[in-house]
């Protein structure tokens, strides 16, 4: 049988009934403990949970971790912070910043344009289409995101799609990333976040590569299911199951497959097989310990519902996802003010599961 999660990992589901006027005064509460958190030069505190060492700056300023992400999601969530001003600020610090990686969007230079709808986006774009990482955080995946709606765009996201394509040589895209060469499955670094990418402009991509990009992506996660009875988890790593490996997060893990490929060949039973089995062991994982927050916290699992909502129509995916939801107001830190491991990302959730929208913050909407 094989390990699905690691049951320490996770907490029991605290089954509080869905309070629509008690999510909405949680979502007015984080705002508000944002908006008066931001610090003299128009960014906001690191928590201390989001220091991986003593090295760490006092500030970030990009989407993931630092100010623009905290200004565009105060600006979603209806604050009367200027979003523009604010990202404008932070862009403004972000070439004396630690985080500097170059066109990326989640740390770099591209995630700062497309809020600011620059007109230089199309040319950092292009700039990162050749990057060797090939993932979302720091590669062409994330840039073709920022790039999928944003107008002007067409030519760089083709472009950054084609070097993108010409990649995918086996199963799964080999990572270059931290002086490692890995493939990862998920959606914060791996196959699921490219798979995404690739089909976020069906137009410019075209006909054959989407048909082949669907055979594929059900293809490799078939293979790579790890299943227990009606109950799916894909590891990290390509070809790698051991429980050491074993997360259920969006960044890794069945929450971040459901996420991305959800919108993918809607016709395709065998996919919403998968990707309903994947739900369903997020369920009984139940909520992670680690924090509400949309990267690898109960949020991020809860969002998981919501797109098997829109993808299968079935209202238990939606009672679910206020489960979470309800879970996660919990769970909010009061002090940590960051888009993809705080508060805001938890308060995005709510308000997701108030508006029934399943769409993921900036990879899905800006």
């Amino acid at each position: 049988m094989a390990v699905l999660f690691r049951v320490e990992e996770h907490e029991p589901l605290r089954r509080h009934p869905w309070d629509a006027g008690r999510v909405r005064a949680a979502i007015g509460e984080i705002v508000a403990a944002t908006e008066a958190a931001v610090l003299p030069d128009g960014l906001w505190p690191l928590h201390p949970d989001d220091r991986e060492s003593d090295d760490e700056p006092d500030s970030y300023t990009g989407i993931y971790l630092g100010a623009a992400g905290v200004a565009w999601a105060l600006g979603r969530l209806g604050s009367r912070t200027d979003v523009r001003t604010a990202v404008e600020r932070a862009y403004a610090r972000w070439p004396e910043s630690p985080e500097l990686d170059g066109p990326g969007v989640a740390l770099g230079e591209s995630g700062f344009l497309r809020i600011l709808e620059s007109p230089r986006l199309p040319e950092v774009v292009r700039a990162n289409a050749a990057n060797k990482s090939n993932e979302y955080l720091l590669g062409a995946p994330g840039t073709m995101l920022a790039a999928e709606s944003a107008p002007g765009c067409d030519e760089a996201w083709r472009e950054s799609a084609d070097v993108l394509w010409s990649r995918w040589d086996g199963p799964v895209w080999m990572q270059h990333l931290y002086g490692q060469v890995v493939q990862y499955l998920g959606a914060g670094h791996g196959f699921a976040g490219n798979v995404r990418a690739l089909a976020g402009r069906p137009d410019l991509l075209g006909e054959e590569r989407l048909a082949e990009l669907e055979r594929r992506t059900v293809e490799v996660l078939a293979d790579q299911a790890l299943r227990d009875g009606d109950r799916v988890n894909w590891s990290p790593l390509h070809g790698d199951p051991r429980p050491e490996q074993i997360r259920v997060q969006w960044c890794h893990g069945a929450p971040g497959v459901i996420t991305s490929c959800a919108g993918l060949a809607p016709g395709s039973g065998t996919l919403t097989e998968l990707l309903v089995a994947g739900g369903e062991l997020v369920w009984h994982a139940g909520p992670l310990r680690k924090g509400g927050g949309i990267c690898h916290g109960t949020g991020g699992n809860g969002w998981a519902f919501l797109k098997l909502h829109a993808r299968t129509g079935d209202r238990r995916w939606l009672e679910r996802a206020r489960a979470f939801a309800m879970h996660a107001l919990e769970q909010v830190d009061g002090a940590r003010f960051s888009l993809f491991t705080g508060d805001l990302g938890i308060a995005l959730y709510l308000q997701a599961c108030i508006d029934v929208d399943d769409r993921w913050p900036t990879i899905d909407v800006w």
